[in-house]
């Protein structure tokens, strides 16, 4: 009986734990990092869940770096499912399950994030390329207007492989390894703090968007409609280009 109930209970909190975004971004993290692996190890040199300082003054927390003589590859997981949604410049994509739709900040802006970061621990190596690539697992269905890259985890080693011309030194790649090694901070209460700036800044933003200021310019939102229905976009267009679509 005891047995039962213990399994029951480990039933219960594991379903608890696949529900989870978080647990289910680790997921994804672990599944890329093991197919990370299969790179050639002398030529390619991995880092993996790291977080740095931003261009902000706060932190940033980067899934994937490569570094190679063929550039330096930024990468983003995604372990979603149903469809996803969304263009290269939008601020938000959206994931569609049945029914049910959810917001999520477009990858892409937030991977333009982690690249300025490190060429800002990097203002030496202006020249060497940052290759941007989301990853999504295989439950996802795909559906974005795109030029950047945007992949399935099961092509990702064909789509660093493809860039395939020397561009950066050995000995710069060392360099840039050692600078990216050292600028990560592994605090565990670091990191905890990071992930409550991130919850605070979406609180703020929602605050701000809910009164018709721009979060970006502080300019007013005016209500516009699109070819993809209704939207909220800053007065101050063509200089400041934030549009907050509506849920």
């Amino acid at each position: 009986m005891y047995t039962y109930l213990t399994l029951l209970a480990a039933m219960f909190i594991l379903t608890i734990l696949l529900k989870s975004p978080k647990f289910k971004g680790l997921i994804g993290e672990k599944f890329v990092s093991y197919r990370l692996n299969k790179l050639d190890n002398s030529k390619y040199f991995i880092l993996n869940d790291i977080t740095i300082p931003s261009v902000k003054g706060k932190t940033t927390q980067i899934d994937h770096i490569v570094i190679s003589e063929y550039g330096v590859f930024v990468i983003e997981t995604k372990n979603y499912n149903g469809w996803i949604l969304g263009d290269e410049r939008s601020e938000y994509w959206t994931q569609v399950i049945y029914k049910r739709k959810e917001k999520l900040y477009n990858p892409i802006r937030q991977n333009y994030g982690h690249i300025q970061a490190l060429k800002a621990l990097s203002p030496d190596f202006e020249q060497i390329p940052f290759i941007s690539i989301i990853s999504f697992s295989l439950k996802a269905d795909l559906k974005v207007n795109v030029t950047s890259e945007v992949i399935y985890s099961k092509y990702l080693i064909k789509t660093i492989e493809k860039y395939n011309e020397s561009v950066i030194p050995q000995e710069d790649v060392q360099k840039l390894l050692q600078t990216f090694q050292s600028a990560s901070l592994q605090d565990k209460k670091v990191k905890k703090e990071h992930v409550k700036a991130i919850q605070q800044e979406m609180v703020d933003k929602s605050n701000t968007i809910a009164k018709d200021e721009c979060p970006k310019c502080g300019g007013t939102l005016v209500e516009r409609r699109g070819k993809y229905g209704p939207f909220k976009g800053c007065g101050n267009y063509p200089k400041c280009r934030f549009i907050h679509k509506h849920a």
